[in-house]
Order: structure tokens, then C-alpha cells, then sequence
């Protein structure tokens, strides 16, 4: 624009347009469009401001301290109670600040990194429970094994077709009397499956002086020890990838851990 102002009398600027590959029609100044001022027309079905105030009472009332918005407008209009939809009810809250969860909500929780120190056997172990596939489709077995954190040896193992809190009772009172633990000597780390929370499972625990350690919420190398043999079995040569029944898996895993 600046250079077709500055042009000589003599050049028209359709001519200076053609030299420079312009356009002509986007050369001229455009008057910029004032908008016009619009009004703000008050809403007729809008609420006034004691119909605005009766809302809020209604939802910070007692009953309804702790209920969400839908729950309120509903139960308000099942007693056949006239409410404004639930846009304008959190709009109105909006307002004020309160359109913040309303229920209780449970406070953040720190864990801490598990951290356990061994200096000879049978100070702590670890165990965990993973599931071995057989020829039958979707038939799987679980394999709970138990590990001492010092020498990584198996100190005990077990094969079944469930998994539960009796059996892996079973499997830690079996593994007590074998290797004679006394009570306030050994530290158990396991992370949070439903076997290892329940509380049969801490109470027998308890009744034998054993603590218990877990593994922080939803962190998978929180228990690398015992994922780790895991994945040593499961990779080895000889590893059957599929059982035929729980006795071949026995059998199989009887060698494996006498290796």
C-alpha cells in the first residue's frame, strides 16, 4: 500500500498492480466496521434474586450438604418441588464459588517407598502370586512361590487352581515350621492383591509376629524380586509355555526350583 501512495501521477494502479502481481482490489483502504452496541435485554423466564437466594439455601441446606446437583434437582422434583434446571443451579453456585465437588472426598495418600535391609537368611522375604496357562483355553493355574530376600532362594511354593487368602495361609504357616521362624524376626514384603490385603491373611500374620510390607499403590517394581523369578521361570529353555494339569506343572516346577 505504502509503495502504490507513493507512486508517480503519470502510472496508473492498475499498471503499478500488473508490475508488482497485486491484486487491485485489495490495494484500496477499507473503512474499518464500527459494531454497533448491543443492549443486554434482562431474560423474561429469568430468575430475581430471591428466586436466586432460595436455590442456594435449598442445595446448602443440611439434608443436601453433601449431595450432588442431579441428586438434589431429582429428589426436589420427585416431592413435587419446583427447581430451575441443573445448568442454571450450577451457574448460580458458579457464582458464588461452591460448583466444587460437593460429596466427601478421600484426602491424598502418601506411601512410602518400601525399604527393607537383610543381612542373613530368613530375615525377609517376598512372594507373589502369578497364573500359569494350560492346554484348556482360558484355564489358568497360579503359582504362589515365596522368596528369601538375601540368598533368593524358594523357600516355599505352592500350585492350585484358586487363588485365595486360606491357601496363601497355608503356604506361610507351612513355610514357618519348616524353617523354624521365631516371632519378631521376619518382615514379609507383597504388594496389595486381594490375598495379601485381606484380613484373615494380616491377622495370621500378626498371630505369628511376622510385619508386614507392601508395595506402593498402582507401582508395578515395587516387588522386583519376586517379578523378577517370575520372568526367569517363564523365559527359561525348558519352560512348557502351556501345562498340561496342575501334576505337570508340579513337576515342572519342582525341577525348575531344584536347579
Amino acid at each position: 500500500m505504502s509503495v502504490l501512495a507513493q507512486r508517480p501521477a503519470t502510472l496508473s494502479r492498475s499498471r503499478a498492480c500488473e508490475a508488482l502481481g497485486l491484486s487491485r482490489t485489495g490495494t484500496y483502504r477499507r473503512a474499518r466496521r464500527v459494531q454497533p452496541l448491543r443492549c443486554a435485554r434482562p431474560q423474561p423466564r429469568a430468575l430475581s434474586e430471591p428466586e436466586r437466594q432460595a436455590v442456594l439455601e435449598r442445595v446448602n441446606s443440611e439434608i443436601y450438604q453433601d449431595a450432588s446437583v442431579r441428586v438434589i434437582h431429582a429428589t426436589e422434583l420427585n416431592h413435587g418441588r419446583m427447581m430451575p434446571s441443573v445448568s442454571t443451579i450450577y451457574r448460580i453456585l458458579r457464582k458464588q464459588g461452591l460448583s466444587r465437588e460437593r460429596r466427601p472426598q478421600r484426602p491424598s495418600q502418601r506411601h512410602a517407598v518400601p525399604r527393607i535391609i537383610t543381612t542373613a537368611p530368613n530375615q525377609a522375604w517376598s512372594w507373589d502370586i502369578t497364573r500359569l496357562p494350560t492346554l484348556q483355553r482360558g484355564v489358568y493355574l497360579n503359582l504362589y512361590q515365596v522368596l528369601d530376600l538375601f540368598s533368593r532362594y524358594p523357600v516355599a511354593w505352592m500350585i492350585s487352581r484358586k487363588e485365595n487368602a486360606a491357601l496363601a495361609r497355608h503356604l506361610f504357616e507351612h513355610a514357618f515350621n519348616a524353617h523354624g521362624i521365631e516371632p519378631d524376626t521376619l518382615v514379609v514384603h507383597q504388594d496389595r492383591g486381594a490375598p495379601m490385603i485381606a484380613h484373615s491373611y494380616r491377622d495370621f500374620l500378626e498371630s505369628f509376629g511376622v510385619r508386614r510390607s507392601y508395595s506402593r499403590p498402582r507401582v508395578s517394581n515395587d516387588n522386583p524380586f519376586s517379578e523378577s523369578q517370575f520372568k526367569t521361570l517363564k523365559y527359561s529353555p525348558g519352560y512348557p509355555r502351556r501345562f498340561a494339569d496342575i501334576d505337570h506343572a508340579r513337576s515342572w516346577v519342582s525341577g525348575f526350583t531344584a536347579e
